[in-house]
């Protein structure tokens, strides 16, 4: 039996039943790394769109249950299952100046502001109504959500096929930014873990300091051991 919980679209459909058109899952990646931008997708499911309802990739779920390989399979049919997403990022620097929270909440406000460059969605939002749901246990985007109702759920990217869409949608943007990263910023491996503080990362920084990449608050218990 395999150990993945695989999403469904239950809370979608009771957010559907109360009213919007459109739901809009948010998660972020890249939260605890201490290299390279933080990451929040954004995947769009509407309610009158008959494939909404219909299967999804069989393999969606929480980008961190599944493996590289298989994300990458997918990301292009779970990017052309949902109606739209976007993927707004915010680097390492701007982290170090302004801290994580307001690092996602910016990110996340890129990532809509995407979605609403279109003006017929935008339009058909405004007519028809929208929700986020939020992956997290605390409302995070905060006043930058677009004037959206916001719904936060813990575990919402296993949960809730929006989440997991925009969990894999995101996870694979990142990934790729951090391997083009790896060749501008060599020695650290950034291609493998992702900028995340592995034992072989930590021995890196360790080595040769911090990159321009790095977030340097996040590296003082690192540079002083």
């Amino acid at each position: 039996m395999s150990s993945k919980t695989y999403p469904s679209l239950s809370l979608e459909n009771e957010l559907w039943a109360s009213g919007p058109r459109f739901v809009i899952g948010m998660d972020e990646v890249g939260r605890g790394a201490i290299a390279g931008p933080v990451a929040v997708g954004v995947a769009v499911l509407d309610k009158n769109d008959p494939k909404a309802a219909t299967a999804w990739p069989e393999k969606l779920c929480d980008s961190k249950l599944i493996s590289e390989k298989v994300r990458n399979e997918i990301v292009d049919p779970v990017s052309d299952w949902v109606l739209n997403s976007a993927v707004g990022m915010v680097s390492a620097a701007d982290i170090d100046a302004s801290g994580i929270v307001a690092a996602l909440a910016s990110a996340g406000a890129s990532a809509l502001e995407q979605i609403f460059a279109d003006a017929a969605f935008r339009q058909e939002v405004m007519r028809d109504g929208a929700v986020i749901i939020l992956d997290g246990s605390h409302n995070w985007i905060g006043p930058k959500a677009s004037g959206l109702n916001v719904v936060v759920r813990t575990k919402a990217d296993r949960d809730c096929v929006s989440v997991a869409a925009a969990s894999v949608i995101a996870k694979v943007a990142r990934d790729n930014l951090m391997i083009d990263l790896a060749n501008k910023v060599p020695g650290y491996g950034l291609e493998g873990h992702k900028g995340y503080a592995s034992a072989t990362h930590i021995e890196a920084v360790r080595s040769l300091g911090p990159s321009k990449e790095h977030r340097v608050t996040w590296l003082t218990k690192i540079l002083a051991g």
